[in-house]
């Protein structure tokens, strides 16, 4: 498999899912602001479900699913087998997730309190925490939807159809856009409201998508009555573990959210949670495509014995993401306030509001790459079968996230959640890394172990570039909307250039590379042809 071209078809369709994110961002921004509404929405209503589309549509469903569907597959049934197999998952899965949600929407208002912290620092009167209570209500059922979505997706996923699962949230962004444009009013309140209720909608048109789309495919999957037999017992046993090591970065997150509603003041909550979107852009497109990509990938590849090739296509895909991820950490670093400022700062966002968003920015981006190295190096894990190790360094870095967040929150208020979360991260990457490596299943190659440090190089020579430069565009991202978009363009395509040349200039990459990888796109296409 072409790892490149997966991740372009997977990583475009996630581009344009993440673009809408953020057209729907800056409407939340602009029609609702950095106030008690805001993060009654960010932080406990839309937290949970974004919480279980990472955990089971980007990480332990697909983890335990896929590796046990390929090799069903793979059998001497064929795909007959696999799906069978898939049958008997979710004819237990659609019962189990239907009692969780009843007991989720009964048990709202703990939950709701645990996810806040109970706003302890804003002080809310009865009747605004319930308004948080009921926000979480409307929005619950779409845990229930995008798990079942997840199991679809990682059928289509194995199939190597890595699109059709990849434009799924496109739906979901289409869905809060239309509520946001068409819905929104004066009483921020009432505009929240309609998010929650675009949430679920969204969900539904997930899950519709994704059942179309196996239908169009052949995928032969229907309902049957629930029988636990010894293979659903074995998926359900690798979900759970699987779901804390693949959750860790959404675990840290909650915890941060409890810890800041708890101890920091109204808004708070809003500008981590804002922050945390931007940074979850380059992240979505590098680090949850190649996860996608590189889990039934390794795993087809070690249950056909072609060990060293699924070790070839680790590295490979530790570059690629590398590549596309130190950029955009130091240009975060770097540039963050004007990056909010120009996408955020309207109507009830003020100037104020991105400047302490921006801070944020900087803080969560100083873990960017170990986010996606997550992604990349815990497939070597799940293809073999293994998800209990992942599950025992998540474990660890969330402990070290709790710790981070009691001494940083003090210390430097809003920026500390952000911080200890990278610092977190970056810490369970590199047990991941380390133990891949003593275990003989991973090991960096000649063409990584060259190219990483002229990429880092590439990236700090684009960022003195960018610094240089900001206060030419800082007049035109605190102007009009067109003059903010197209600065905002002007800057990214500026920094791709500079970076672009800096890794020719450091020999990073070679125009030989860039022949190489024609050739090998030209003979593709007339393979395709013939």
């Amino acid at each position: 498999m072409n790892l490149a071209r997966a991740l372009g078809s997977v990583g475009g369709l996630t581009l344009a899912s993440r673009v809408l994110a953020l057209v729907r961002d800056t409407l939340a921004a602009r029609y609702v602001g950095a106030g008690f509404a805001s993060d009654a929405f960010n932080g406990v209503a839309f937290r949970l479900p974004n919480m279980f589309r990472a955990l089971f549509a980007e990480g332990a469903f697909s983890a335990a699913f896929i590796p046990m569907f390929n090799r069903k597959a793979a059998g001497p049934g064929g795909l007959d087998e696999g799906y069978a197999f898939a049958e008997r998952a979710l004819a237990v899965l659609l019962p189990v997730l239907i009692v969780f949600t009843a007991v989720l929407l009964v048990a709202a208002w703990p939950i709701t309190y645990l996810l806040s912290g109970g706003f302890a620092r804003q002080h809310p009167s009865p009747a605004q925490f319930a308004y948080a209570v009921e926000l979480s209500r409307i929005t619950l059922p779409y845990l229930a939807l995008i798990s079942l979505a997840s199991l679809l997706g990682g059928i289509l996923n194995s199939l190597n159809r890595f699109w059709v699962n990849a434009a799924a949230p496109i739906l979901l962004n289409i869905a809060m856009i239309i509520g946001l444009w068409f819905f929104h009013g004066p009483d921020v309140y009432q505009t929240a409201r309609v998010q929650a209720m675009a949430v679920t909608a969204g969900g539904v048109l997930q899950l519709g998508w994704l059942v179309w789309a196996c239908r169009r495919a052949g995928v032969q999957v229907w309902l049957r009555l629930p029988r636990i037999d010894a293979e659903v017992r074995e998926l359900f046993r690798l979900i759970v573990p699987a779901a804390a090591g693949a959750g860790a970065q959404q675990i840290n997150l909650l915890i941060s959210t409890s810890l800041a509603g708890s101890l920091l003041a109204s808004g708070s909550i809003t500008y981590i949670y804002y922050a945390d979107r931007l940074n979850q852009l380059p992240l979505g497109l590098i680090g949850i495509g190649l996860g996608t990509i590189l889990l039934p990938t390794i795993s087809r590849l070690l249950s056909t014995g072609q060990d060293a090739a699924a070790m070839e296509t680790q590295n490979r895909g530790i570059e690629l993401a590398l590549f596309l991820t130190l950029p955009a950490t130091v240009a975060f670093i770097v540039v963050a306030e004007p990056i909010v400022r120009g996408l955020f700062a309207y109507g009830h966002f003020s100037l104020e509001d991105a400047r302490r968003c921006g801070w944020a920015l900087s803080a969560f981006s100083t873990g960017l790459p170990s986010y996606v190295l997550v992604k990349v190096l815990t497939p070597g894990y799940y293809a073999r079968g293994d998800t209990r190790t992942p599950v025992r360094f998540a474990m660890i870095s969330i402990v070290v996230n709790i710790v981070g967040n009691l001494v940083l929150i003090p210390l430097i208020g809003h920026v500390g959640p952000p911080l200890a979360t990278a610092l977190a991260s970056t810490i369970n990457v590199a047990m991941l890394y380390y133990t891949l490596g003593r275990r003989g299943h991973f090991v960096a190659d000649a063409q990584l172990a060259r190219r990483l440090p002229r990429l880092a190089v590439a990236a700090v020579a684009m960022g003195a570039a960018l610094y240089a430069g900001e206060g030419l565009l800082n007049p035109y991202l605190r102007g009009g909307i067109a003059g903010r978009y197209l600065a905002l363009v002007v800057l990214v395509g500026a920094g791709m250039a500079i970076y672009g040349l800096a890794c020719f200039a450091t020999g990073a990459y070679r125009l030989h590379d860039i022949r190489a990888l024609m050739r090998r796109r030209g003979a593709k296409t007339l393979e395709q042809d013939q």
